[in-house]
């Protein structure tokens, strides 16, 4: 009989840990957003909205929802309701039954009365010019904030959604395990001239270019500069 001990299953190899990416220089982050200003000078977001208050409303629905899908829900909607006051007077209940195709309809209603409680009660029924009060309305963020600061009020500021992350990461141009460790590096590096378009050009790029299953790289504008090391062919 043999006293010989079993062995000791064998360790699977040990996966290397990927290398990062290497960083764009001063010259590349300029390159980059040269090339978005010059293919599309003034862009646009996709959000419909009729003024300030309206855009506020679009954007806190569009949280985990998309553009169209928002745009459909809220035309009619906005066709009666543009002012908080006048979407008070609608009530919650109404305002859930127009919304209702938009995911998470029942608090972003709930969110939408409570914030035109808080702009008529607390600021005249405006929307206010100002972080830290948009930030305290029911259901706006710091990426919602962001956006009606830059789009309504013209600050240059970055809205880091999927998108600007997943394109911040995935070319090496501002990598971060957060968000908001991405926007604070894309604040850091872009350009001031740039920074008021930078997150339309963003948002926009990933949207239809640097896509999140299958990026169309041999359409991209920047392809020859990303570090993406598993690009698409053609």
């Amino acid at each position: 009989m043999s006293n010989a001990q079993p062995l000791p299953p064998s360790s699977p190899p040990r996966r290397k840990a990927p290398r990062p990416l290497k960083r764009f220089t001063k010259a590349e982050v300029e390159e980059v957003f040269a090339r978005f200003q010059a293919r599309d000078p003034e862009p646009k977001g996709e959000l419909e909205s009729v003024n300030v208050f309206t855009l506020l409303v679009a954007v806190v629905l569009s949280a985990q929802a998309t553009d169209a899908g928002v745009n459909k829900a809220t035309r009619a909607l906005f066709a009666i309701a543009d002012t908080p006051a006048k979407m008070l007077a609608l009530g919650e209940d109404t305002v859930r039954d127009y919304i209702k195709t938009i995911g998470l309809f029942r608090t972003k209603a709930k969110n939408v009365i409570g914030l035109c409680r808080m702009l008529v009660e607390l600021h005249g029924g405006e929307v206010p010019d100002d972080r830290a009060a948009l930030e305290a309305l029911p259901g706006v963020g710091r990426k919602t904030a962001n956006v009606v600061l830059n789009i309504a009020f013209g600050h240059p500021t970055i809205a880091v959604d999927t998108h600007i992350f997943r394109i911040g990461n995935r070319t090496g141009l501002a990598p971060g395990k957060t968000v908001d460790a991405v926007e604070k590096e894309l604040n850091r590096i872009i350009p001031a001239k740039y920074m008021l378009h930078a997150h339309h050009w963003l948002i926009l790029h990933g949207r239809y270019v640097c896509k999140a299953r299958k990026p169309d790289c041999p359409v991209c504008l920047i392809n020859d500069l990303c570090r993406f090391p598993d690009k698409t062919l053609a």
